[in-house]
């Protein structure tokens, strides 16, 4: 099957009798190390530094590598051009001439030194002068390269912000195969890819739990819709929901007790409450003779947004997650889905995928003031978006291209991470220390 005549097969299952559906830059010193205001109304982005040790070997190269990747996706850092440094490394070593860094505009510098047992590493603020504001040394035994760094470079983040860095999650996907579909995850910078489903069927909207311990698809191996749940390693998954007709687009309960789900086992796609051992039904949340589909879970456990087209178009809906009235929240053009919770607390934003004009576009709705962001915007067909465990940036699909990042607030330029046809992104949770 190729990915055309999948998307199809998916759109007849979400749309028929069968769904599926900066960082402020202003540099304010102050004495906790919060430099970066992350809810600035006008954010730049903060300028650092990230030159390459002077041993320069294999090693020196990598962390070099990964570390100006990492806080170039972080989305409130400007990683600076090493070729307009002006600063002698050799003789600077782990320490920093402030002049010379200022000069080239960098607010912040790292530093590191790679031995064979332990990489060490310093943040500078070029307006403190000649003394690291954090230092962390970490073991190399038993790490590679690039877990090392990814630690360090969510610890950088976590000074300036005070939130939690995402490097070292990961994200799954549906990719295409020959005559197939297949759940895969990678690295969150597309490292590492891997197969989660080991089927020759199709298998679609990978869900990762909570803890990161299980993802959640939709798999056609048993020639119906049916709803597994798996450990990312591949390993045999178990079959959750297998009532007749879709059990499809699972999205976990905070607590990872629950799945909210679409079930179609009466003739119509609803959206109904199962528990995540053993699929039996808590509650069902729709009933209408629309089409309801897409479910996703709020972080704070108490609404769950789904795609209805009840008054028209598929559009944006929340209902209480014990169960309600459900309400209208998407109100831009005439066809939006796929909606997707950012993590931040205290917020209540959702990513969705939109169609205002002749394409589809990313948007982030703040429900609370009706505020939408445009993600993206002229960059061919953007859908299935995924927010980063600290809300700070979105993956999404790009028709035909791969997998792209983009800051949720839409600045800066879009990141591919992926290439080749992907659909179904799920960003996972945080790493664990």
């Amino acid at each position: 099957m190729d990915m055309h005549s999948l998307r199809s097969k998916i759109s007849q299952l979400a749309f028929s009798a069968l769904v599926v559906a900066s960082a402020s830059a202003s540099a304010q010193p102050a004495s906790d190390g919060v430099v970066i205001d992350v809810n600035g109304a006008k954010r730049g982005l903060y300028p650092l530094a990230t030159p390459l040790a002077p041993e320069g070997d294999a090693v020196s190269k990598e962390v070099a590598t990964v570390e100006s990747g990492d806080l170039a996706l972080a989305g409130v850092f400007k990683v600076l051009d090493p070729a307009s440094f002006l600063a002698d490394l050799k003789t600077e070593a782990l320490g920093i001439d402030p002049q010379k860094w200022k000069d080239v505009g960098a607010f912040g510098v790292v530093k590191y030194h790679v031995t064979p047992d332990a990489i060490e590493f310093r943040l500078y603020e070029v307006s403190k002068g000649t003394t690291a504001t954090l230092t962390k040394t970490y073991k190399r035994s038993g790490s590679s390269t690039r877990q090392l760094v990814h630690r360090w470079c969510n610890e950088v983040v976590k000074y300036y912000t005070q939130e939690a860095g995402f490097f070292g999650s990961q994200i799954a996907f549906t990719a295409k195969g020959k005559g197939t579909s297949t759940i895969m995850a990678m690295d969150f910078d597309g490292q590492n890819a891997f197969v989660v489903s080991h089927n020759s069927s199709t298998n679609i909207l990978p869900a990762w739990s909570p803890s990161g311990g299980e993802i959640a698809y939709t798999s056609f191996m048993r020639n119906n819709p049916d709803l597994y749940v798996g450990a990312p390693n591949g390993s045999r998954p178990r079959k959750v929901s297998g009532q007749k007709g879709m059990n499809t687009g699972a999205s976990w309960s905070p607590d990872g007790s629950k799945l909210a789900v679409t079930l179609s086992k009466d003739g119509n796609p609803e959206i109904y409450v199962i528990n995540a051992s053993d699929g039996a039904i808590v509650r069902r949340l729709t009933n209408d003779k629309s089409i309801d589909t897409s479910p996703a879970w709020s972080p704070d456990g108490s609404t769950i947004a789904f795609v209805s087209d009840r008054n028209g178009g598929p559009q944006i809906f929340t209902v209480p997650a014990g169960g309600g009235s459900p309400k209208q929240v998407s109100f831009n053009g005439s066809y939006n889905t796929t909606p997707t919770w950012s993590p931040k607390a205290g917020k209540h934003i959702i990513a969705y995928t939109t169609r205002d004009g002749g394409t589809y576009d990313i948007v982030a709705l703040d429900i609370d003031t009706k505020n939408i962001v445009r993600v993206t915007q002229n960059e061919g067909n953007n859908e299935e978006p995924s927010f980063s465990p600290n809300g700070r940036v979105i993956a999404y699909a790009r028709q035909g291209q791969g997998i792209y990042i983009s800051n949720a607030d839409g600045s800066g330029k879009a990141t591919k991470i992926y290439s080749g046809s992907a659909t179904g992104v799920d960003w996972g949770p945080a790493p664990k220390e």
